[in-house]
Parts: C-alpha cells; structure tokens; sequence
C-alpha cells in the first residue's frame, strides 16, 4: 500500500519536473538562445556598417578631410605655390585670425554682411507671412496661382534675376526711375551710389527668397486650430488681438525655423554683390563671402580658410542667440 501510495506523488513530481524543465538544461537553453542572438545583432550591426560604408566613404572623402584641410591651411601661410608641398608651409598660428580682425576691407565686407542680414532677414520673413495670410485666409480663388507666381523667383537662376533687376534700376531707361520721373522726382542711380545699392540689393533678395519661406509659413497657418479662432471671436477678440495671441504663439517654432534659415542664407550672400555690383561701388556691397572667394582668387589659402572659419562661428553665435530668443518655453 505504501508503495501504491507514493507512486503517484512521484509521477506527479515528474510531470513537475518535466514541465519546469532541468535547471541545468534551463540555463544551457537561455545561454544558446542569448548567443544567438548575439550572433544575429552582430550580423544586422554588420549589414549596417556595410550600408553605410558608402556614404562614410564619401563623407570623409569630401567632407572631413576638406574640413581637416582647411583648418590646418588657416593656420599657416599657404599660398597657391604651395600646393605641391602642403607640409613644407610656415606654421602661423592665428596670425591669420588677427590679420583679418585688423584687415579694413574685410571689417566692411563684415559691416556690409550685418547690414544686409539685420534688414534683409525681417524684410523678408514680414512679405512672406504676408503673403502666406493672404494666401491662407484672404485669397480663395486662384490660390494655386499665387502660390507658383510667388515661389518662381526661388527657382529662378540669379543670373536671369540679376539682369532683370539692372534693367529695372538702370539710372536713365529702368522702370523704377521712369515710374518716380512720373511724379517729378529724379531717381537716384541706385546700383552705383554708396547710399542706395546695398538697398537695391537687399530689395532684390528680399523678393526673391520670400517665397520659400511663404511656403512655410503657410504650412504653419494651416495647422493653426480654427476652433481657437472661432471661441476669441465669441468673447469678442478682433482679428489683430487674435493673430496677436493665438497665430504668432503657435507659429513660434515656424518662425524660428524660418529665421534660423534665412540668416544662414543672408549671412553667406554672395551671389548678389558678385553678379550685381562687383562689390562696388567703393566696397560699399562686398560681403564676407564674397570677400573670402577673393582671397582665394588671389591664391591667399590659409589667409581665407581663416576669413572662412570667422564666418562660421558668427553663424553659430547668431544661430544660437535665435535659437536662445525664439524657442519654445515651458
């Protein structure tokens, strides 16, 4: 009876057993199972670094190694008849750095710069959220229209631009002097005075890059909650308090794009002193860049690989103060 009673016990123990598995088999199970799959994510990690081997391969080909170039070039004395012994080259320092500090024609070519980028950036983004509200809430018909009319000029190659624009500001046959003779009053020759071609040219850019940013822009005002606007016209707001309160707050993230990218853009302008004026006249529209293309012209490499680098930490410093004005905050 003894034995009939703990047979039983002991079948039912094995089943236990066979369904908890061995302790020691558990654990040789999880090891193969966890080195398994250290084998797959070692063979996906490969697959990836073989996917991106050829970009790597392009990014330190044009990419680092320009970048490592160049700052090693803005610290010596490179000049074009050093090209076939790069490292038989003088080590300067920031000789270069101090010289361009000190170098007249490129403390203009920076006042230029900021000019233009202090009235061209907000010149820009005003016509392009006007356009953009217009487009958005004013103009029902012929949108589509507007939209490719405004956005044309961004596509439109400089040169094409920039020949327009002197026909239109020529000092004796251009359209602009005709309209103002209209009214008794001589225009002034506004690419060859030092008053008025860095306005021309900011005119011109002005109008046309705002499309772009129209664009944005208009995508912003879109996802903008009508019901917002429908509940502050029940309690009274008009429509300047409601574009005041409710449009500018949640287009703060588009601004600040918008922004971050147009000063970019204008802090690197040279397509339109280069094209336009040549920089002149007396230097009043030359720009950093185009200041910087110059002395490469001349040959002068490690003293505009250092123009060069001043130009990028005033990008980051004027990125970072928009970034640090214009973001969101809890």
């Amino acid at each position: 009876m003894a034995s009939a009673t703990t047979t039983p016990r002991r079948r039912s123990t094995d089943r236990r057993r066979g369904e908890t598995g061995d302790p020691e088999q558990k654990g040789r199970g999880l090891r193969r199972g966890g080195k398994s799959h250290t084998v797959g994510r070692r063979r996906e990690e490969r697959a990836a670094w073989i996917l991106a081997l050829p970009f790597l391969v392009l990014f330190l080909t044009f990419t680092a190694w320009p970048v490592i170039q160049s700052t090693f070039m803005s610290l010596t004395d490179t000049q074009a008849r050093d090209l076939r012994t790069p490292f038989a080259v003088d080590f300067v320092g920031l000789d270069n750095f101090s010289q361009a500090l000190a170098d007249p024609i490129f403390r203009q070519a920076a006042f230029n710069t900021a000019y233009f980028v202090l009235v061209g950036v907000p010149l820009t983004l005003t016509m392009a959220l006007a356009a953009a509200l217009a487009l958005d809430k004013g103009i029902g018909k012929f949108r589509s229209f507007f939209r490719l009319g405004f956005y044309t000029p961004v596509v439109t190659s400089i040169v094409a631009v920039a020949v327009v624009w002197r026909f239109l500001l020529h000092p004796d046959a251009g359209l602009v002097n005709t309209v103002i003779g209209w009214v008794g009053v001589d225009g002034p020759n506004w690419l060859g005075s030092t008053t008025w071609a860095m306005p021309s040219l900011i005119a011109m850019a002005s109008w046309r890059n705002f499309g772009t940013a129209m664009i944005i822009f208009l995508a912003g005002l879109q996802s903008v909650p009508w019901s917002l606007h429908e509940a502050a016209a029940i309690d009274g707001a008009n429509a300047v308090q409601r574009f005041r309160h409710i449009t500018l707050p949640l287009l703060k993230p588009t601004i600040l794009f918008v922004s971050v990218t147009t000063a970019i853009g204008y802090l690197q302008f040279f397509e339109e002193p280069f094209v336009m004026t040549d920089g002149g006249p007396l230097n009043s529209t030359i720009s950093a860049s185009m200041y910087t293309f110059q002395q490469f012209s001349f040959g002068n490499y490690g003293y505009a690989a250092a123009l060069s680098y001043l130009i990028f930490v005033v990008i980051v410093i004027v990125t970072a103060i928009q970034f640090r004005v214009l973001r969101e905050r809890d």
